[in-house]
C-alpha cells in the first residue's frame, strides 16, 4: 500500500523524481565508501587462505582503537616480558 501511494506521488510531482533519484545514487555511494573503508582500511584481514594466522600480525605498541585523541601510547612491560619469553 505504501508503495503504491509513493508511485501515485511521483506521477502527481514529477519534478521530485530528479531530486529522489540523486538522492539514492548518494545513498548508495556513502554507503559503498563507508563499505569499502571499513572492510579495506583497517587490521581486519577477511582472507584467511592467505593469511591463516591474522593476529600474529598485529603490531602490539600500535593502538588498536577507532580514534585516539591525547594519548600516550606505552606497551604493557608484563607481556613485553611474556613476549620474549614465548619466543
Amino acid at each position: 500500500m505504501v508503495v503504491g501511494g509513493f508511485f501515485q506521488m511521483l506521477r502527481k510531482k514529477k519534478e521530485l523524481i530528479p531530486l529522489i533519484g540523486i538522492m539514492a545514487f548518494a545513498a548508495t555511494g556513502a554507503t559503498s565508501a563507508c563499505v569499502y573503508f571499513l572492510l579495506s582500511k583497517t587490521d581486519i584481514i577477511l582472507n584467511k587462505t592467505r593469511n591463516p594466522e591474522p593476529w600474529e600480525r598485529i603490531d602490539p605498541s600500535k593502538p588498536q582503537k577507532l580514534i585516539t585523541i591525547n594519548q600516550q601510547w606505552k606497551p604493557v612491560d608484563e607481556l613485553q616480558v611474556l613476549k620474549n619469553l614465548t619466543k
